[in-house]
This record gives structure tokens, C-alpha cells and sequence, in this order.
């Protein structure tokens, strides 16, 4: 399987769409949400990104169990957004639903995944997430669908790791990569927060499988994030004032992709 991801320094832009159906705060009717994610996906390709994720963000508070209206959603979001900009694209589906994740992304045509809970249990604030590589990555395999990424947070974000406060995250990112990882992903420790340099070189120098930073990242900041990851994942910066929840600000893309451009 190749891995687009290895000394990419690509960046992925993530389109967080509208609440989806038996949702919360689900209003609009899916033709508003799919025409919202399109839009959202062609702004960013026209700033020159060079990657595209969706992710259900909106679907507060988050589920352990992702019904099938959620699955069935981001599988049509997935597969108009893919081919509406001709990007290589992911997804998450929040929250740990990795399985339902890479089924929808084998029906849309994706490229790859973002799992939770991949190796080492950790408490969330939806709840506990134990470790599923051998059944997901297995699960791949029985729907065919190896050729999809599977890419891993470790020590992941908006969550409590006191049970595992003595495995560090090198060795964390260790464990993924024997456990079959398509990449590991280093975050700060919530949602639009800086990853710990430190941490992101250690993590760069202990495996040999692609890096990446999953949040925090600037136009500020990005000549150091570059510097050492394979690829970065920007979801909060690319949004009006910096806000996840506002639309894609396309000039700010554009000005952070100029000064990537001039990085690599």
C-alpha cells in the first residue's frame, strides 16, 4: 500500500460539517449541509490546499455509537466532496467510530481515516475509548479496504490519559506503529491548542512511519511545525477569526499555503 502521507508536507484542511440528522442541533435538511460542505471544499481548493478531511464537529454532544443516519451522512458528504474538488480526502467520525469510518470511506472512494482509541484506552469526555487496532484493522482487511489509511491520534486531544501516565508518548507512538499505523498524529491538548515540539521530534525520530501535527498549527508557527512533521492537519485557523464553528476564511488559507509553498 503506498503511503501519499511519507515526506509530504502536505496540509489537510478540515471541512466540519453542518449537524447531521438525530443530532442535537441538526436544523438544515441534508442538500443545505451537502451544498455547505461542497462550497467549503472548493474554497479550499481554490486557495491551493492540498488534502481534505470532514468531520462530523457539530455533532455535539458526541456518541460512542454512531447510528446509521451519522454513517450513511458522511458517506454521501465523503463522496461529493471528493468528487466535486478532485482532492484526496478523509475522514473522522466522531466519536472513536473507526469502523463506521472506513466503511464509509470505502463506499465513498476515500483515501484515508482518522481513529481514536487506536492503541492504550483513554477516558473522553463522551466516555471511555479502549484500543481497537487488531478488530479495525482487521475489519479493513474483510471489506477489502486496505488501501485506505488508517492515520492515529496519540495521547489524544480533550481526553484524560492518568491511565496510562507511564507509557510516554514515544512509546505510545511505538505501540501504533507495531499495532500496523498508517501514521501517528500529535495534538496539544485540545482543539485549536499547540502540539508540544518536543514531543512532535521525539515522536518524528522513534518511528518510521509518517508524523503528523493534528492541531495548533499558524501561519506563525508553521515554519517550525514543517520543519519536522510529514503533514499537518488545520482546522480552527482556517476559519474566521479561528473559530472551528465560523466558515472557511479563504484568504487566511491562502496566505498560510503561500508560506508553506515557500517552506517546501
Amino acid at each position: 500500500m503506498s503511503n501519499f502521507l511519507k515526506d509530504s508536507k502536505s496540509v489537510i484542511g478540515m471541512i466540519h460539517v453542518d449537524a447531521l440528522p438525530g443530532t442535537p442541533k441538526y436544523q438544515a435538511l441534508m442538500p443545505e449541509v451537502i451544498a455547505k460542505a461542497k462550497a467549503e471544499a472548493l474554497q479550499y481548493k481554490a486557495a491551493g490546499i492540498d488534502i481534505l478531511m470532514i468531520e462530523n464537529m457539530h455533532d455535539v454532544p458526541f456518541s460512542r455509537s454512531a447510528g446509521p443516519e451519522i454513517v450513511a451522512a458522511m458517506t454521501v458528504l465523503g463522496y461529493e466532496v471528493k468528487n466535486t474538488t478532485g482532492l484526496r480526502c478523509g475522514l473522522q467520525i466522531l466519536a472513536a467510530a473507526n469502523r463506521e469510518a472506513l466503511a464509509a470511506a470505502q463506499a465513498a472512494g476515500l483515501d484515508f481515516v482518522r481513529a481514536e482509541g487506536f492503541v492504550f484506552g483513554h477516558l473522553a469526555d463522551e466516555g471511555y475509548i479502549d484500543g481497537c487496532a487488531a478488530d479495525l484493522l482487521r475489519y479493513r482487511t474483510q471489506i477489502d479496504a486496505d488501501h485506505i489509511l488508517v492515520l492515529t491520534d496519540i495521547k489524544k486531544k480533550h481526553s484524560s490519559h492518568a491511565l496510562t501516565a507511564d507509557v510516554d508518548i514515544v512509546e505510545t507512538a511505538h505501540a501504533a506503529e507495531f499495532f500496523l499505523s498508517d501514521g501517528v498524529i500529535v495534538t496539544g491538548i485540545a482543539t485549536g491548542t499547540e502540539a508540544n515540539l518536543e514531543e512532535l521530534r521525539a515522536v518524528k525520530q522513534a518511528v518510521q512511519i509518517p508524523v503528523l501535527v493534528g492541531s495548533g498549527v499558524t501561519t506563525e508557527n508553521v515554519d517550525r511545525y514543517l520543519d519536522v512533521a510529514d503533514a499537518l492537519i488545520v482546522g480552527s485557523y482556517f476559519k474566521y477569526n479561528g473559530r472551528w464553528h465560523e466558515g472557511v476564511d479563504t484568504e487566511r488559507v491562502k496566505a498560510f499555503m503561500a508560506k508553506v509553498n515557500r517552506l517546501r
